[in-house]
Parts: structure tokens; sequence; C-alpha cells
């Protein structure tokens, strides 16, 4: 009898764990056959509203709600020089419901600012690059050179006698100047401001002679002649500027850079969803209506997979510290 009881126990028992584990697995894949996304998105922008990187993900996300029919709520975190707002990102779950856009900043940050509480590279699943927008070297128009060639003529015979702003030590383009020094053996002072404004007033006024400037910020000013375009930084010419040559076909082989905008995951995130993610930015980006409105901004549709974004920022990074090392840039 003892037995016969036991052998009834044990079959109970047994019979129990099954219908849990068979309940658990019917419960996960329901939860799995969710269509995504099934609720509100969050997307994480590290700078203050208002910039490039914040209207860019703005025309993005905007067209993905209403692609999704679901609430997508853009969170502005700056400060820290975006390592505020890229740390709160890699600490957030991995369950495809925060989203993170990057910049150049992203790159630049781990070698400017060691011992970072986060990683790049471990931390974030790459999704796409979804917008690139060139930088524009413009001088001030009593700077007597008309071309790259008699710029870096003019830089090298006078070493360290012309000034150039940015955004701010360690920005995009600060790094864009420092480039163009590093491939032209070339001195020029930098002076670092706290925003793209103050730094294009400066040359409008004279006070500098020269700055990286973004398409949105510098065209109405080359046009209305108050400051002079020399080049672009990027590979091809700007669909915004096409008859500006670019800064390599001017004069420095080689040379490119851009300020870029892409977007991220926490490291986790399930693959489907990065793959539905990628696939419908691909196809707002594409959408005629988009692209008008990047080309307003001075800034183009870029694409890609996210094995090649995630090559493109190994890529950047290895750039960066090349140039941050040689340059002796730091961030305390």
């Amino acid at each position: 009898m003892i037995a016969l009881r036991l052998l009834i126990d044990y079959c109970f028992l047994r019979w129990i764990a099954i219908a849990l584990i068979a309940g658990a697995s019917w419960f996960a894949a329901s939860v799995i056959a969710q269509p995504y996304p099934s609720k509100a998105v969050r997307v994480i922008v590290p700078y203050a509203p208002g910039g490039g990187t914040d209207i860019m993900t703005r025309v993005v996300t905007q067209k993905l709600a209403e692609m999704w029919g679901q609430q997508i709520v853009v969170d502005n975190r700056g400060g820290g020089g975006t390592v505020i707002g890229t740390q709160m990102a890699a600490k957030a779950p991995a369950d495809g419901y925060t989203l993170f856009v990057s910049a150049p900043s992203f790159v630049i940050n781990p070698t400017t600012r060691p011992g970072l509480a986060y990683d790049v590279l471990r931390d974030f699943e790459p999704v796409t690059l979804f917008a690139f927008q060139p930088y524009v070297l413009v001088t001030h128009p009593k700077v007597p050179v008309r071309d790259v060639k008699e710029f870096i003529a003019l830089a090298g015979e006078h070493p360290e006698s012309l000034n150039f702003g940015s955004t701010g030590t360690g920005s995009g383009s600060h790094l864009a100047a420092e480039l163009f020094k590093f491939m032209t053996h070339t001195k020029p002072v930098h002076i670092p401001y706290k925003g793209m404004g103050p730094a294009v007033t400066d040359v409008i006024g004279g006070q500098i002679q020269f700055i990286f400037g973004t398409v949105l910020a510098v065209v109405p000013h080359v046009r209305n002649g108050r400051l002079r375009a020399l080049g672009v930084s990027s590979e091809r010419r700007s669909e915004s500027l096409p008859n500006l040559p670019t800064i390599a076909e001017a004069g420095v082989p080689g040379y490119s850079t851009v300020s870029w905008t892409g977007m991220h995951l926490p490291a986790g995130a399930p693959a489907a969803i990065v793959k539905t993610i990628r696939s419908d930015v691909m196809k707002v980006i594409a959408r005629q209506d988009v692209r008008e409105r990047f080309l307003q901004d001075g800034a183009e549709p870029a694409g890609g997979s996210s094995g090649e974004f995630g090559q493109f920022i190994r890529d950047e990074i290895v750039k960066w510290r090349k140039v941050i090392k040689a340059a002796d840039i730091r961030i305390d």
C-alpha cells in the first residue's frame, strides 16, 4: 500500500510539473508571438531638444509611430558630453522598448573620457545609420584665400595665427578640424564654444577665422556672403551644395568625416526586434518627404545593415583615437 501510494503521488506530481512547463511554454510563446511593438516605445536622445540629432530623430520617429500605431516618446537626456543619456540607455532593459540615438560623441568619448561606466561596443546593439551631415569648412570673407589649397598654404606660412571655433572640446566639429590639422601638418588654434551658433557668429564677426560647421548652421551665411565656403568634409559632394568640392578633391586626399545619426538598442535585444526596427527605419528614410526634410536641414539619408553600422562604429573609434592622441585632447 505504501509503495502504491508513493507511486500515485509521484505520478500526480509529475503530471503537475508537466502541466506547469506546458503552461509556461504556452505563455512564453504567446508573448513572443505578440507583434512588435505592442506598447509605447522610448527613444533616448543624449542631447537637448532642438539640435540636429534631435530634429532628425523626431522626423524618423514620427513616421515610425504612424507605421507602428504606437506612441514613441523622445526622451532628451542631454548633459555630460552625452555621457548621461548614453549611460541611461546602456542600463535600460534589452526588451526592444528603449531605443538609443547616437552621434559622433558616441565614438569619441571612449578615448577622451576614459573610465566610462559603459562600453559602446559591449553594451549596445547597432541597428542602422539613418542620416549623415557633412561639415563645411568656412572662413571669414577677409581671410585671403579662395580655396582649400590656398588655405593650407596660408596656415602653413603663419602657424598658430589662425583661430578656429567648435561646439566644444572633443566635439565632432572640433575633431573635424583636428583631422584637417593632422593631415595637412598645420597648427591653427582651437577656440571652444558652447554651441555651433556662438561659434558661427564669431566667424562672421571676425573674432575667429574659420570653422567646420554643419550645413544647416553655415550655408545661409555662405549664400548671403557673410562666410566663404571652401569645401565639404564628406567623401562625396553634398546634395545641398553640389558645386562645392569635397576637401579631399580640393587638396587633402583621403580626408573624410561627417556628423552622423544612428540607432541602437541595449545589448541583448532580440534579433527579431533588431531586424524589424532596421527594416522599418529603412522604409522611413526611403520616403520622399523624409528625404526632402533631411535635405532642408543639410542632412542625407544613410541606411545600411546592422553589421555595416557596427563596423562603422569600430572604424570611427580607431580613427578618432589616433587623432585625439596626436592632438593630446583631454576632457577631465
